[in-house]
């Protein structure tokens, strides 16, 4: 845990500010002096007063590739403590709180281990040099800096990756496809499913649900090569066909496992079959009669919570049931 600078370092267009009465400084410098003036004080430094976990080699691997995307790939500003070693001095009278810092000691990283890991590894390869964003306080105790480090890794919430596929629906199919299923009127999913991924009372199918269970319904290599708007389609077809032939079923949750996730996967993969046999390759056409035609001789399957398929579970389940399905709709 090595705080000490060779030479002092110079840090310009600082912009000073108080944070719950702390002082605290936000600027950016190039990745290599940012990686010079920083330190990491590990669990189990002998003081008792450090706090950081070891890096994860491929979490920094990760954002490196993400840093390889180009203008696109932005990133939030790692924080720092600079413990009392940072001297801040104004250009002028007349902007008190604009100036420069003069860094006589390596500033504790308190978040930002990997987003650093990971734009060093990036330099490195590329021989690039990137602006790194940091908020730093000006001095906050050990007590203070371990408190804070606890608060962030540990209060903090992730997006979930319902959320998160909602976000990609413009750049991924996947995730346009299962948005669409949820806030389409047409679509069955429309009143029982959860963009944001929280589940309640009548919406038990998040959208990260819907975005596993679609990739097993287009999985077929005979069905790849559609558009975007044609596998929804297909989505659309198959899924409300389903729901035709069982209404009852598909809208009561808690008595028929219909729209439990373990059946829904398992009549998508019994549903890609489908797909495939209603495709032309060639031709590049498809028979969406043949979906609602196959659907039907599911008709006489007991989908409820206390019958046959009451103890299946997991994607073992998901695919034993799938197997007897598609046998149906074959027949």
């Amino acid at each position: 845990m090595n705080s000490t600078l060779v030479s002092p370092i110079v840090i310009e267009n600082i912009i000073q500010c108080k944070i719950r009465g702390k002082v605290a400084y936000q600027s950016h410098v190039p990745a290599t002096v940012a990686l010079n003036m920083t330190f990491v004080k590990p669990f189990d430094d002998p003081s008792g007063k450090g706090y950081q976990r070891p890096v994860d080699p491929k979490r920094c691997n990760d954002f490196a590739i993400y840093l390889s995307k180009g203008e696109d790939a932005l990133f939030t500003p790692i924080l720092l403590n600079a413990g009392g070693q940072w001297e801040f001095s104004a250009y002028d009278k007349q902007r008190p709180a604009f100036g420069r810092i003069i860094s006589k000691g390596k500033a504790s990283l308190m978040d930002g281990q990997h987003r650093l890991g990971g734009i060093k590894r990036y330099t490195q390869e590329t021989n690039a040099e990137i602006n790194i964003p940091f908020l730093a306080f000006h001095c906050l105790d050990e007590d203070e800096e371990i408190r804070l480090f606890n608060t962030i890794n540990t209060k903090a919430k992730g997006i979930g990756s319902s959320l998160s596929k909602y976000l990609r629906r413009d750049s991924d199919d996947m995730s346009w496809i299962a948005t669409e299923l949820l806030i389409r009127s047409e679509s069955p999913f429309y009143n029982i499913g959860s963009i944001i991924g929280k589940r309640n009372k009548g919406r038990h199918i998040t959208l990260q649900n819907l975005y596993r269970t679609l990739h097993l319904l287009s999985k077929n290599p005979k069905v790849s090569f559609y558009s975007r708007e044609d596998k929804l389609t297909m989505a659309l077809t198959f899924y409300n066909a389903v729901k035709e032939c069982f209404p009852q079923e598909w809208l009561d949750y808690s008595s028929y496992r219909l729209t439990h996730i373990v059946c829904l996967d398992a009549l998508s993969i019994a549903g890609s079959t489908i797909l495939a046999n209603c495709s032309t390759e060639s031709k590049r056409q498809f028979d969406y009669n043949g979906i609602t035609k196959a659907v039907i001789k599911l008709g006489k399957i007991d989908w409820s919570a206390s019958g046959p398929l009451k103890y299946i579970k997991g994607m073992n389940g998901s695919k034993s049931l799938a197997m007897d399905l598609e046998e149906r709709m074959l027949s």
